[in-house]
């Protein structure tokens, strides 16, 4: 029996109007993007902001590709740096093949060839690792990852060794005065790749295979009752995932002119499932959130602080615990209880959650780096101003100060804290028993 309007919990009306609009909405989301992608470097004109944005734009990439086996099918994998690393390598042979003169295609589809080597690669490695899942996939695609990281340096031949293989990106002719030397330039050629394959990834989720992925990830047996072999299914996926990851290694080979025994290992791939996990890979956008996130903390924080990944560590684990649907989930929740009509409930002990965390965040700042001024005090000075506040980590009253700092921060954060889980848990009950309201009717 379908229910009227006057019938469903609050905000469910709205949601249900909109439904017919959705297409429109979902294409004004993209032009914005779009927008946004073509206005930053008007206002961000630095070249290190430029090779910023580029990284990010490689990394979102990167990030979705390995959604699309963790969020989209439930595979773990812990070596999907292998299709991106190798995908890399075959890219910056092609590009010194183009500046020597023996192949004939533009600078611009080197990552496209990134992208086919690395579903080559993903057809070889994939028909062996999908024949089992879960725990047992994971095993398998680390053990791949090893065996790849391993065999790049030993033959240093095609792979370089520790010292990788360089390039030049200014090779080929000019196209209408392109070069890809300065910065600018790349940077919008991360940005048309990144754009492009953000809504190729985001169209796979609405095409059959795509939904049948989601099923096989919830449950395999009854997807294979209906007639799909889910082996076949994750197959097929992870060999268009590893297309992906090989084109956003071949943009980092745009950016960085580099491959090295790095881009394969096992860092590489911690860094993409720590970018998925941050931003959420419940939610498309949460890969794309967490990758920003992620390489703030590599790039930008690396650059401030020596505990910029003591600062990431904690960072996610606190977000494990206490947002386990990363960045995006949190946003979505908000969104809904919004929806929902019950905002103003949260609105008050969310922002005074928010004011006491970063009450609270400051002098934990102030400890990590007095303590790493003390132990890496051949780097990282003893003595620094946080806020116009002198602090020097080798004198006791430093210390008291950001203890009794923390101290009062982090009681402000617990009363806070519990505050706003109350509060929470007081919506989340309303809003079950408006839905159960409404199922009743």
């Amino acid at each position: 029996m379908s229910a009227d309007a006057s019938t469903l919990p609050p905000g469910a009306a709205r949601r249900s109007a909109g439904v017919p609009g959705a297409r429109s909405g979902h294409w004004l989301v993209w032009a914005a993007i779009a927008v946004l992608f073509g206005v930053l470097p008007l206002i961000f004109t630095r070249n290190a902001s430029l090779s910023l944005m580029s990284q990010m734009g490689a990394m979102i990439v990167l990030a979705l590709s390995y959604n699309m086996l963790l969020g989209q099918t439930g595979m773990l994998s812990f070596g999907h740096a292998v299709y991106s690393g190798l995908g890399a390598y075959f890219a910056i042979h092609a590009l010194n093949r183009i500046g020597e003169g023996t192949l004939g295609i533009p600078v611009s589809m080197i990552p496209l060839v990134g992208g086919v080597f690395g579903a080559v690669f993903g057809v070889i490695f994939g028909w062996i690792s999908t024949k089992r899942a879960g725990v047992t996939f994971a095993m398998i695609s680390l053990g791949i990852g090893e065996l790849v990281h391993t065999v790049a340096m030993m033959f240093t031949g095609f792979f370089g060794g520790e010292g990788g293989i360089y390039t030049d990106r200014v090779a080929g002719e000019p196209f209408m005065g392109i070069t890809f030397g300065p910065a600018i330039q790349v940077y919008y050629l991360v940005a048309i790749w990144t754009f492009v394959c953000m809504v190729a990834m985001y169209a796979f989720t609405r095409t059959p295979l795509g939904r049948i992925a989601n099923a096989v990830r919830d449950n395999p047996e009854r997807a294979e009752f209906i007639g799909y072999n889910p082996q076949r299914v994750r197959f097929l996926v992870l060999v268009l995932s590893a297309f992906f990851a090989g084109i956003g290694g071949g943009l980092l080979v745009m950016i960085f002119e580099i491959v090295n025994a790095e881009n394969v290992g096992a860092i590489r791939s911690a860094g993409m499932l720590l970018a998925t996990f941050i931003g959420g890979a419940g939610l498309f956008f949460g890969p794309v959130v967490g990758a920003l996130v992620f390489v703030f903390f590599a790039v930008a924080l690396s650059e401030l602080t020596y505990a910029w990944q003591l600062y990431l560590g904690l960072f996610f684990v606190l977000l494990v615990m206490f947002a386990p649907g990363g960045l995006a989930g949190v946003v979505a929740s908000l969104l809904g209880v919004s929806r929902a009509g019950y905002f103003g409930r949260v609105r008050q002990p969310l922002l005074m959650a928010t004011l006491a965390g970063v009450f609270a965040l400051l002098p934990a700042i102030v400890v990590v780096e007095m303590a790493y001024g003390l132990s890496w005090a051949q780097v990282a000075s003893a003595q620094f101003s946080f806020l116009g506040i002198p602090f020097d980590a080798r004198t006791a009253g430093s210390w008291a100060l950001a203890v009794a700092w923390l101290a009062v921060g982090g009681f402000l954060l617990w009363r806070a804290g519990r505050a706003l889980g109350q509060a929470w848990d007081d919506v989340q009950g309303r809003i079950a028993a408006d839905i159960q309201q409404g199922g009743q009717a």
